[in-house]
């Protein structure tokens, strides 16, 4: 499968979900560069037993002239999406690494230079070079404080659950966050460390720095995701169609004010507060104008 350094390369969006990774594959798919593909591995890979079901995986069937890709097309008659999904169904047993050169292969001819795939589970295509093309990956992080509230306050509207569930997500932050780091230093991919704090507080200059990561020139448009993003995202985070929340980078700073005790114990923890500082404000853009953990 070996192919031209001229090929368009794939930029990986990878870390914990429910950390900002909609509205930066937005942001980057309006720049005429890249083109965002939101989370194409989980509409890719086949079905798990008991999984038939799940949203992404209707996409197969009739759910595909009913949900619609951020391009404005239903996902059936999207240019990028509705062959792929019309041949997907026969063709679930291939390997992931083909359905994903499939869907991409059309951009060969095009002026698309980076392919953004934003499923942040996924660690297959870390050894996506195998299909001949490059491979970077933003490592995108939320502050340990803003990502515990999240997921407790989402824990307990979905599931009653009490207050454990913030310990518990405490604890998948670090967990999931360590690995992934060293599962990243022992790949051979460039790696832009990259915090959602610094991107949605200081979004020009993150997206600045990551462009020229990119060796791209920085596009004002991706200031605007929702109104420029020519991202063809058919699973991945609600928000996408909300104006209110993708038509600009916005920040939730909800958790300021919370006083559960798995937030204000973060900072207390040498190892947590390290690694925090190192993965979420890596670049200097807040300043000490904002918490420090």
């Amino acid at each position: 499968m070996a192919r031209s350094s001229t090929q368009p390369g794939l930029l990986l969006i990878r870390g914990l979900g429910h950390s900002g990774s909609t509205i930066l594959d937005l942001a980057l798919g309006a720049h005429p560069s890249i083109v965002g593909l939101g989370e194409a591995v989980r509409v890719l890979e086949q079905p798990r037993v008991g999984e038939s079901h799940k949203g992404p995986q209707q996409l197969r069937g009739a759910l595909r002239f009913e949900r619609r890709c951020t391009c404005g097309a239903l996902a059936g008659r999207c240019p990028v999406w509705g062959p792929l999904l019309t041949w997907l169904p026969q063709h679930d047993d291939r390997p992931l690494l083909e359905k994903v050169d499939r869907l991409i292969t059309p951009f060969t001819s095009g002026s698309a230079r980076w392919l953004v795939e934003s499923f942040q589970a996924d660690e297959q295509l870390l050894d996506a070079k195998a299909l001949g093309r490059p491979v970077r990956v933003i490592h995108l992080v939320r502050d340990v404080r803003s990502w515990v509230h999240s997921e407790a306050r989402r824990g307990v509207e979905r599931h009653g659950r009490g207050r454990s569930v913030g310990w518990r997500s405490f604890v998948r932050w670090w967990r999931v966050n360590r690995r992934l780091e060293q599962r990243l230093r022992r790949s051979d991919c460039l790696v832009f460390q990259l915090g959602y704090e610094e991107l949605a507080l200081a979004p020009e200059a993150a997206l600045r720095g990551l462009c020229d990561w990119l060796e791209l020139p920085f596009e004002p448009a991706m200031l605007q995701p929702g109104l420029h993003s020519g991202s063809h995202i058919v699973s991945g985070n609600r928000l996408r169609f909300e104006p209110g929340q993708s038509h600009a980078i916005r920040y939730d700073a909800a958790w300021l004010s919370s006083t559960a005790l798995s937030l204000r114990v973060a900072p207390l923890l040498p190892a947590v507060a390290a690694m925090n500082r190192r993965l979420v404000y890596s670049h200097g853009l807040l300043g000490s104008t904002w918490p420090a953990a």
